[in-house]
Protein backbone atom coordinates (compact mmCIF):
# COMPACT_ATOMS: atom_id res chain seq x y z
CA UNK A 1 0.00 0.00 0.00
CA UNK A 2 1.34 3.58 -0.72
CA UNK A 3 1.43 6.28 1.81
CA UNK A 4 1.78 9.91 1.53
CA UNK A 5 3.75 11.09 4.31
CA UNK A 6 6.22 13.78 5.73
CA UNK A 7 10.00 12.22 5.94
CA UNK A 8 12.04 14.27 8.49
CA UNK A 9 15.60 15.75 6.95
CA UNK A 10 17.34 18.60 8.88
CA UNK A 11 19.54 19.25 11.29
CA UNK A 12 19.26 18.77 15.44
CA UNK A 13 16.71 21.14 16.84
CA UNK A 14 16.29 22.88 12.95
CA UNK A 15 13.57 20.03 11.60
CA UNK A 16 12.50 20.14 7.45
CA UNK A 17 9.72 17.61 6.50
CA UNK A 18 9.51 16.37 2.68
CA UNK A 19 5.75 15.27 1.74
CA UNK A 20 6.73 11.49 -0.13
CA UNK A 21 5.20 8.70 -1.33
CA UNK A 22 6.00 5.65 -0.22
CA UNK A 23 5.44 2.15 0.63
CA UNK A 24 3.56 1.78 3.72
CA UNK A 25 6.33 -1.05 5.46
CA UNK A 26 9.29 1.47 4.59
CA UNK A 27 10.55 3.35 7.35
CA UNK A 28 10.18 7.02 7.48
CA UNK A 29 13.12 8.14 5.99
CA UNK A 30 13.72 5.43 4.19
CA UNK A 31 13.70 5.48 -0.22
CA UNK A 32 10.77 7.67 -1.47
CA UNK A 33 9.00 6.66 -4.96
CA UNK A 34 8.58 10.83 -5.43
CA UNK A 35 8.96 13.70 -3.97
CA UNK A 36 5.65 15.79 -3.60
CA UNK A 37 6.81 19.31 -1.89
CA UNK A 38 8.37 20.36 1.71
CA UNK A 39 7.17 21.63 4.66
CA UNK A 40 10.01 24.69 7.07
CA UNK A 41 8.16 24.49 10.24
CA UNK A 42 10.37 26.98 11.40
CA UNK A 43 10.61 29.39 8.18
CA UNK A 44 10.80 33.08 8.91
CA UNK A 45 11.03 34.39 5.57
CA UNK A 46 9.89 32.80 2.32
CA UNK A 47 8.01 29.93 1.88
CA UNK A 48 6.94 27.64 4.82
CA UNK A 49 5.07 25.09 2.62
CA UNK A 50 5.31 24.19 -1.44
CA UNK A 51 2.71 21.49 -2.41
CA UNK A 52 3.03 19.63 -6.00
CA UNK A 53 -0.87 19.65 -6.36
CA UNK A 54 -0.47 17.79 -9.99
CA UNK A 55 1.39 15.49 -8.94
CA UNK A 56 -0.67 14.56 -5.05
CA UNK A 57 -3.34 14.22 -7.13
CA UNK A 58 -2.07 11.94 -9.51
CA UNK A 59 -1.24 9.94 -6.78
CA UNK A 60 -4.44 10.23 -4.65
CA UNK A 61 -5.76 8.92 -8.10
CA UNK A 62 -3.43 5.96 -7.81
CA UNK A 63 -4.70 4.97 -4.61
CA UNK A 64 -2.36 6.59 -2.34
CA UNK A 65 -3.02 7.16 0.91
CA UNK A 66 -2.26 10.61 2.73
CA UNK A 67 -1.19 10.23 6.45
CA UNK A 68 -3.77 12.62 8.77
CA UNK A 69 -0.67 15.44 9.24
CA UNK A 70 -0.23 15.04 5.04
CA UNK A 71 -4.38 15.40 4.78
CA UNK A 72 -4.23 18.63 6.84
CA UNK A 73 -1.65 20.08 5.25
CA UNK A 74 -3.94 19.47 1.78
CA UNK A 75 -7.03 20.58 3.22
CA UNK A 76 -5.69 23.58 4.36
CA UNK A 77 -3.56 24.64 1.07
CA UNK A 78 -6.37 23.43 -0.73
CA UNK A 79 -5.38 20.29 -3.04
CA UNK A 80 -8.09 17.81 -2.09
Amino acid sequence: MLTIRLARNGAKKRPFYHIVVSENDRIPTGQALEVLGFVNPIATAGESVRIDAEKAKAWIAKGAQPSKTVLDLFKKHQVV
